[in-house]
């Protein structure tokens, strides 16, 4: 009897250890991903895997080639995130396991992507060789190529500002050539393609309104920003804002701002000014400037909290120390911080109640609670640029 309880106690055990070595498994993979996202750590060719809720660094993926100018999108479920690198590379990453799915090189020199509103196509926006190809979200297999060429056909043209649109839709800009492209990919494999030509000189950034009705580009070779309604393409391309830009008087400009990074607030667009040191107020029903703010440099990011009652800036060198925060209601800035040397980029948790700021010469993210303004942790990260979280898979040109 005494031998069968023994033999019978032996098994429990083992079983008992069993159990616990799945349940543990389990627990690393068994939890959503909506306050997960990347912190890209440029120098590295690395990502980090954050959470939100906890302010913790949950793992690490490398081998991710030039990180120098990258950019993140988001499966529809939010599990699988599409890394764009500067070299070409497309890659893959599982957010819940912190592993490299699959990575590509898919081009000589690249700046970008979108995934569809479907989620079945990731594009890529190339300098080299000019154009957009489409892949397979699932598989990353190549779905379609559309060169950007121009001219009598013969040359190719750099493609910037490529953003999502409804209708599985990509819009893109051609920058040597001036133009203004949407690729219809409802059928992948036959793409249809609406091009929009002088629409002004060298379009060198773009973006798309969160409701995905207007794309806007800036335009590097002259004043003046070039605007497409997406819901009535027969209207062509409309100028706005001539005076946005450098002016008259030829000024230095430390870095051109990125115009995904306008901030829509209400009624309002929050926008950039180059190379002087404000933040313009733009109307966006009638695309008429009302108002412009004096901030502490020359702006790269203007960001509005999702609840769209402030917006928060950063700065171009020399001034990169600063973020300030500007009060919707007033049009004043109500806040002027110090992260720290070289703050990039910022993104605002889904619901806004922190805003992740990355401090790339001082080697650390800074989390901020945005109704004080206090800094609450921080997360160390070699020469940290990009954050994007997982809340980016339901927002349009995000």
């Amino acid at each position: 009897m005494s031998g069968r309880v023994v033999v019978g106690a032996r098994y429990g055990a083992l079983a008992l250890v069993l159990l616990g070595a799945l349940v543990f498994t389990g627990c690393a993979t068994s939890r959503g991903t909506g306050d997960m996202g990347l912190v890209v750590e440029r120098a590295a060719g690395r990502v980090l895997v954050v959470e939100t809720t906890a302010h913790t660094k949950l793992g690490e993926v490398g081998g991710l080639g030039d990180l120098s100018h990258a950019s993140v999108v988001y499966a529809r479920d939010g599990r699988y995130a599409y890394v764009f690198g500067r070299d070409g590379g497309l890659s893959k990453i599982d957010l819940l396991n912190a592993k490299l799915e699959d990575r590509i090189l898919q081009s000589g020199n690249s700046i970008g992507g979108a995934i569809s509103q479907d989620g079945r196509l990731v594009a890529v926006s190339n300098y080299t060789p000019g154009g957009v190809r489409v892949f397979d979200a699932d598989s990353l297999e190549p779905v379609a190529d559309i060169p950007a060429t121009y001219g009598d056909g013969s040359q190719r043209s750099k493609v910037v500002g490529l953003v999502d649109a409804p209708g599985n839709r990509f819009v893109f800009s051609l920058y040597d050539a001036g133009e203004i492209w949407v690729a219809d990919l409802s059928d992948a494999v036959n793409p249809r393609v609406h091009k929009f030509e002088q629409v002004g000189t060298q379009p060198y950034d773009a973006l798309i309104t969160p409701d995905g009705r207007y794309y806007i580009a800036g335009l590097f070779g002259e004043d003046g920003l070039a605007l497409l309604d997406l819901w009535h393409l027969e209207a062509g391309v409309k100028r706005i804002l001539d005076e946005y830009g450098r002016g008259e008087e030829p000024l230095p400009v430390y870095k051109m701002p990125h115009l995904e990074g306008w901030a829509v607030a209400g009624r309002y667009a929050f926008v950039p000014a180059v190379g002087h040191h404000e933040v313009l107020v733009v109307d966006h029903e009638t695309w008429q400037q009302v108002a412009s703010i004096s901030v502490h440099g020359q702006p790269v990011f203007v960001m509005a909290r999702p609840d769209g009652r402030e917006v928060w800036v950063n700065f171009a060198y020399p001034r990169n120390d600063t973020v300030q925060v500007i009060d919707v209601d007033t049009l004043a800035v109500a806040n002027t911080l110090k992260p720290g040397k070289a703050v990039l980029h910022m993104e605002f948790t889904p619901r806004g109640e922190q805003v992740w700021i990355s401090v790339r010469d001082e080697d650390r993210v800074d989390i901020f609670d945005t109704q004080n303004h206090s800094r609450i942790s921080s997360i160390a990260a070699e020469k940290p640029s990009g954050i994007f979280f997982s809340a980016r898979a339901n927002r349009i040109g995000l």
